[in-house]
């Protein structure tokens, strides 16, 4: 199964909503939260910073960068137009906010006109992503920031021993959501050779035990995948779910991601 998220301009609308939902539930997870913040604390935005993200999804990134103090306007770019329809809705009486329809490879917008620019959770779903950074140089003015924000999806895991099943789930979701799961590991070296320089980098652990609603769905996602590929029946998927519930339920759950993060100057 093919990555989601690479072709989301051509996945069946139901299938983006669903997209969105998980995108929000995810934001909404305080230790998501707590690396989102760190991350953007790490981001030296200048005075009245003209921010763009690239492939914002429905919009929670943009909507914390925002309301932060001193950001001047922010702009949303996504290829998927059910998924800004989503972002405008959810950013609704944000001042300062827009979203426009774009690639990250080749987005349309005007060269050096943006004073940082973020792709957060973004790259690992993007074919080529050199090009995507090539174009995030272009976008910036000299001088300013690139942010980048992935996760380090080779190291996800449900898993309570070497056999465990669940850990079949986590498989499925990531080669049908994450086009490039080792990404994170490439990013400084594929900074440095766009042009970026003053690189700075830093890891970020997620961990969910007795509030796994997020790590559930990746669960979720995952057993769905397998049954529509056909290596497991519509009753072992539900029984996938199951388990995972059960283990929430006798307090026996554990699921974990590594993100990484690398912020870089265009030079002057």
């Amino acid at each position: 199964m093919a990555d989601v998220y690479a072709t989301i301009t051509q996945a069946d609308p139901a299938l983006v909503a669903r997209v969105a939902a998980v995108l929000e539930q995810r934001a909404a997870d305080p230790r998501q939260a707590q690396m989102r913040d760190a991350f953007l604390d790490a981001i030296e935005f200048p005075a009245g910073a003209e921010v763009v993200e690239i492939g914002c999804g429905s919009g929670a990134v943009c909507r914390a960068v925002a309301t932060r103090s001193g950001v001047g306007e922010v702009v949303g770019v996504d290829p998927s137009p059910v998924l800004l329809e989503r972002a405008r809705d959810l950013a609704a009486g944000i001042p300062r906010l827009r979203f426009a329809e774009g690639d990250g490879r080749a987005s349309g917008l005007a060269d050096a006109s943006f004073d940082v620019v973020i792709l957060y959770t973004t790259l690992c779903h993007v074919p080529e992503p050199a090009r995507a950074v090539a174009e995030t140089y272009r976008l910036l003015r000299p001088g300013g920031t690139l942010a980048v924000f992935d996760g380090d999806y080779a190291t996800t895991t449900v898993a309570l021993d070497r056999h465990d099943p669940l850990q079949c789930c986590v498989e499925a979701m990531i080669g049908g959501f994450v086009h490039a799961p080792w990404l994170a590991r490439g990013l400084a070296p594929m900074l440095r050779a766009a042009g970026f320089r003053d690189i700075r980098t830093a890891s970020h652990g997620y961990a969910a035990v007795d509030e796994p609603e997020y790590m559930l769905s990746v669960i979720d996602r995952g057993a769905d995948a397998l049954a529509a590929d056909g290596n497991v029946g519509a009753a072992l998927a539900d029984a996938l779910k199951s388990e995972a519930r059960r283990r929430v339920e006798t307090g026996r759950f554990f699921g974990q991601i590594g993100y990484f993060h690398a912020i870089g100057r265009k030079p002057v």
